[in-house]
C-alpha cells in the first residue's frame, strides 16, 4: 500500500467520524454469476479484508429481500460503507443507493462492482480464473470504499417551460403532450406554416386516414391551448445556460402580411404578383407566386411572402390598397427561458443526383414524394395519374434510391458521405402507392423493382400481399447491378426503357418500357448545423442526431435537458415519430416536474489552496463555461483560481491530468481512490 493511499485513508476515517465499517454483498444473479463464479469463495476471500465487517452472498441482491438484508446489516452492524458485487451499475446502482438512503446512510457511500458483464459473461469457459478475477475486482471495490465519503446531490432550479423547435408532427405532438401535463410550451417553426412533411401527404399507412385531416385536428387543439405559444418564421440564433435554465435568442422574421388582409383579398394579392417560383410544397411540379398560401386549411391561414423571391415591386400592395401587406418590416428578436429544449427539426428527402436512374435527364423520372402529390385530390393534377398532360399507362417504382448505398458502388454526396442506412418507411410507402394506383386506375400496369422488401411494421406486410394480388409485377435486383434507364428513340410513347437482371428468374435480363419512373427516395438529415454548433450536439455515423443510448435513453441527447423527437435522429414513419414525441414529453416531465433537478455529484472540485490559476484545466475542458478562472482574494491580493460550474460540469475528468499542481479532482473518482484500487489488485496477485 502506498504512503499516499494510507494518508488518504486516515483522512477519510477522520472525515467520516469513526472507524470504517464495510459490508460486502455478492450477488448470484439467479445463476448468471454463480454458475461461473464461485461466490462462496469470493465471499470468504473478501471477509478477511481490513475494515470488512460483513460479507454475504444472496441469489438476487436487487430483490426486496436482498435489499432488506443490506438495510438490516447497516442498522445492526453500524456499517458506513457498502460494496455490492453484481451486474452492471447502469442497471441497479440507483437501486442500491436508495437502499442506503432507506437505512439512513448517505447514498454515495455505496460502491458497485461489476462481476457479471466483466467476469461471468466474459469468462464463462474458465470458472477458476473468473473466480480469481472476481476476488480482485471486489478487493479493489473495498479499497476504494475505504476512501469514499458522503456527497450530496446537486440541485438545480428548473423552469417549467419547454421550447420545442420544429412545427412538424413530432414537434406538434410533443407540445400537445407537454401542455396536457401542465407545462408552458413555446413552439418555434422556421417556415411560415406548421405541419412539416405530414401536410404534403395524402393517406397514411396503415390506417389510410387523411394526413391533413389528422393534422388539422391536432392543430385545432394546439391553437386553442393557452399553455402553447406558437411562433412561425422563427430561427434560434443563440443558446446558453444549462439543463433547467436554458436561455435562447430567437429571431422572428417578418411575414410581410398581417391579419388586416382579409381572406377575400388573398386571390387578388396572389394574382397581382409577377414573380413565380417552383412550389416546394408540390416538390417543383408546379409554380407558385412569391406571395402565397401553402394550402387551404393550413396554419396560420395567412399569406406569406417569400423574401428570397420577392422583388418588393409593390404590385400586391397596390392591388389590395396596401392593407395588411408590409414589404419593409424588420426582424424582431425575443428571448426565451426554458427548463428543457425539444428538437423536432425533421428530415429532408433524398435528392437523386443527375443521371441517377435517369433523374434530371428524362422528365418522366420523378420521386415518390412527387407522385404522392400527383395522386392527392388536392394536388397539382387534382388526383389524376398524368404527367405533362398525358395519362400514365405503364409505371415503374424503383426502391432504395438514396438508401442502403454501398461504398465503391454508389457515388458519395456533396459532403463525401454515402447513405448506407435503410430509410425504413420507403418500402411500405411505395407499396401503398402501388396498391392505390391499382385500385384507382386498374388500367395502369405497375412494375416494382426492389432489392429487398422491408415492410417491418404491424400490418405493413399486408401491403406487399395486396400488391401481389393486384397484379403488381415484382423484379428483384442486386445492388451491384441496379436497373438501367434509357430513352427510347424510335417511338413517341412510352419514352423510357428499364433494363434489369431479375434475380427472381435466376438473372434473366428483362426490358420494361414505361411512361413514368418513380424513384422511392429515402430520408437524409436536415442541415441544422447552426443548432448543432450552438448546443454541441453529437451526430451518428449516419449524420442524424445521436441519442445517448438507443434502448436505455432513446430520446435523450448527450446534452442534458435537450431531447430528440422524430426524424431528426433517424428515419421513422409518422406513428414512430408520434411515439418518440410522447417519450420526449414523458422524459421532460420527469425532469422538470418538481421545479428542480437533482444530478449526481461526480463532478470536478478545485482545491483552492493548491490551485495556482494556470488555466490548464479551462483549456482542457470540452464543455462551455464548465470551468472558468475567477478572481479570489488571497493575503489581501487578487488572484485567479479555477472555478467549477456545477451545472455544466460532466465529470469527464479531462481537466485532472492537465493540472500541474494536482489541484483538481473528480468527486467519487479521486486519484487516491484509483491508486488504492490498483494497489488492491496488485496485492491479490
Amino acid at each position: 500500500m502506498t504512503e499516499q493511499t494510507e494518508k488518504a485513508m486516515e483522512t477519510n476515517k477522520d472525515s467520516e467520524n469513526g472507524e470504517i465499517r464495510i459490508g460486502v454483498y455478492i450477488c448470484h444473479c439467479g445463476g448468471n454469476i454463480s454458475d461461473v463464479v464461485d461466490v462462496d469463495k469470493v465471499t470468504q476471500a473478501v471477509d478477511s479484508l481490513p475494515d470488512v465487517v460483513v460479507a454475504k452472498n444472496y441469489v438476487f441482491m436487487c430483490s426486496d429481500p436482498g435489499q432488506n438484508l443490506i438495510v438490516e446489516d447497516i442498522r445492526e452492524n453500524k456499517l458506513n460503507r457498502v460494496v455490492v458485487a453484481a451486474c452492471s451499475p447502469s442497471l441497479h446502482e440507483l437501486t442500491f443507493r436508495k437502499t442506503l438512503l432507506r437505512s439512513g446512510l448517505n447514498p454515495f457511500l455505496f460502491e458497485p462492482v461489476n462481476i457479471r458483464e466483466q467476469v461471468s459473461w466474459a469468462h464463462h469457459s474458465v470458472p477458476g480464473e473468473a473466480t480469481e478475477k472476481a476476488i480482485s475486482l471486489v478487493a479493489a471495490g473495498v479499497a476504494k470504499a475505504r476512501l469514499i465519503h458522503s456527497l450530496e446531490l446537486i440541485r438545480i432550479r428548473a423552469k417549467k417551460h419547454v421550447v420545442v423547435i420544429g412545427g412538424g408532427v413530432s414537434g406538434l405532438r410533443s407540445a400537445q403532450a407537454l401542455s396536457r401535463r401542465g407545462f408552458k410550451v413555446t413552439l418555434l417553426e422556421r417556415e411560415p406554416f406548421l405541419g412539416g412533411r405530414m401536410a404534403q401527404l395524402g393517406r397514411l399507412y396503415p390506417t389510410e386516414d387523411s394526413a391533413r385531416d389528422l393534422l388539422q385536428s391536432l392543430l385545432s387543439e394546439l391553437i386553442e391551448d393557452p399553455n402553447i405559444t406558437i411562433h412561425t418564421l422563427a430561427e434560434v440564433t443563440g443558446v446558453s445556460g444549462y439543463m433547467g435554465d436554458f436561455r435562447l435568442k430567437v429571431q422572428l422574421n417578418p411575414r410581410g402580411v398581417t391579419e388586416e388582409l382579409g381572406s377575400r383579398q388573398f386571390e387578388t394579392a396572389i394574382a397581382s404578383c409577377p414573380v413565380s417560383v417552383k412550389s416546394e410544397f408540390d416538390y417543383g411540379l408546379v409554380q407558385r407566386k412569391a406571395i402565397y398560401l401553402l394550402y387551404h386549411g393550413c396554419y396560420p391561414e395567412i399569406l406569406a411572402i417569400d423574401w428570397e423571391a420577392c422583388t418588393r415591386c409593390g404590385k400586391c400592395a397596390e392591388a389590395t390598397n396596401s392593407k395588411g401587406i408590409i414589404l419593409y418590416a424588420q426582424p424582431e428578436e425575443i428571448k426565451l427561458d426554458a427548463g428543457a429544449i425539444v428538437l423536432a427539426t425533421g428530415f429532408d428527402n433524398y435528392e437523386p443526383r443527375r443521371g441517377e436512374f435517369g433523374y434530371g435527364e428524362y422528365p418522366q423520372v420523378i420521386t415518390l414524394p412527387q407522385l404522392k402529390r400527383i395522386l392527392d385530390p388536392e394536388g397539382p393534377t387534382s388526383g389524376n395519374l398524368e404527367y405533362n398532360g398525358r395519362p400514365v399507362k405503364n409505371l415503374a417504382l424503383i426502391h432504395c434510391v438514396g438508401s442502403r448505398q454501398i461504398e465503391g458502388i454508389h457515388e458519395p454526396g456533396a459532403d463525401g458521405n454515402i447513405n448506407n442506412y435503410c430509410s425504413r418507411f420507403c418500402c411500405t410507402a411505395t407499396l401503398q402507392v402501388a396498391n392505390e394506383i391499382c385500385e384507382r386506375f386498374p388500367e395502369v400496369n405497375v412494375f416494382d423493382f426492389y432489392q429487398d422488401i422491408r415492410t417491418y411494421g404491424r400490418g405493413h406486410e399486408d401491403y406487399y400481399e395486396n400488391a401481389s394480388k393486384n397484379d403488381v409485377l415484382f423484379f428483384r435486383y442486386r445492388a451491384e447491378e441496379p436497373p438501367e434507364v434509357t430513352g427510347l428513340q424510335d417511338t413517341d410513347y412510352p419514352p423510357l426503357l428499364i433494363k434489369v437482371k431479375d434475380t427472381l428468374t435466376w438473372g434473366e435480363e428483362i426490358e420494361v418500357p414505361v411512361d413514368l419512373i418513380v424513384l422511392s427516395t429515402g430520408m437524409v438529415p436536415r442541415d441544422i448545423s447552426n443548432l448543432i454548433e450552438m448546443l454541441k450536439l453529437p451526430r451518428g455515423a449516419d449524420r442524424f442526431l445521436q441519442e445517448v443510448h438507443p434502448k436505455l435513453q432513446p430520446v435523450e441527447s448527450a446534452v442534458r435537458g435537450v431531447f430528440l423527437a422524430g426524424t431528426c435522429q433517424g428515419p421513422m414513419d409518422i406513428s414512430e415519430s408520434c411515439a418518440a414525441a410522447g417519450a420526449v414529453a414523458a422524459k421532460t416531465v420527469a425532469l422538470l416536474a418538481k421545479g428542480y433537478i437533482e444530478s449526481d455529484p461526480f463532478i470536478a472540485e478545485v482545491d483552492l489552496e493548491q490551485c495556482e490559476g494556470t488555466g490548464k484545466c479551462v483549456e482542457a475542458c470540452n464543455f462551455n463555461n464548465a470551468i472558468t478562472l475567477a478572481e479570489y482574494k488571497k493575503n489581501g491580493k487578487k488572484v485567479k483560481r479555477a472555478k467549477v460550474n456545477t451545472t455544466m460540469c460532466k465529470g469527464c475528468g479531462m481537466c485532472v491530468p492537465e493540472c500541474p499542481h494536482g489541484a483538481i479532482q473528480i468527486n467519487g473518482w479521486r486519484l487516491d481512490q484509483y491508486q488504492a484500487m490498483v494497489d488492491a489488485i496488485v496485492a491479490e496477485h
